[in-house]
């Protein structure tokens, strides 16, 4: 089934699939651009092992390929469609990138400022929270309930 549909993409350069299909197609797709790119009897007779039409691994080697060969991947784009009204089957159409790529600009970026967090706030220790009044203590924190230490100290 796949190799029908390879042989389709790159007849027609865009099919419309479910998303699935689409998403397993792609890895194909791009491993077959690759043969093409390298341009060998080797590479072409393994594409052509894949694909079932002479004249389309003609077309991916003469025009495709070309078409590619300073892109160092991504050739396909998949888009969903949304679903097929006969079985609720997400719909995608697969197509080959036309755009070119453009090269990623190496300068000087400006750096970027990290702020520094706010200190945290300190902890008192369980005497100060004891001379606390409650009042203080039951606003800030309602929720949670304030245990008295005896003053005996504890032996391990």
């Amino acid at each position: 089934m796949f190799r029908n549909m390879a042989t389709s993409f790159f007849q027609h350069e865009r099919i419309i699939t479910t998303d699935a299909k689409a998403k397993e197609l792609r890895p194909i797709a791009e491993k077959l651009i690759t043969l093409g790119k390298r341009g060998d009897m080797h590479a072409r007779r393994q594409a052509a092992a894949y694909i079932r039409d002479k004249k389309v691994v003609q077309k991916l080697f003469e025009t495709i390929a070309l078409r590619y060969k300073d892109r160092p991947g991504g050739y396909t784009r998949i888009v969903k469609l949304g679903i097929r009204p006969g079985d609720n089957a997400p719909q995608s159409v697969i197509e080959l990138v036309e755009e070119e790529l453009a090269p990623k600009k190496i300068g000087n970026k400006p750096a970027k400022k990290v702020e520094k967090a706010p200190a945290k706030a300190v902890v008192q220790p369980a005497e100060e929270a004891m001379a606390a009044p409650e009042s203080e203590t039951s606003e800030a924190a309602p929720e949670t309930e304030v245990k008295e230490e005896t003053s005996e100290p504890k032996v391990d």
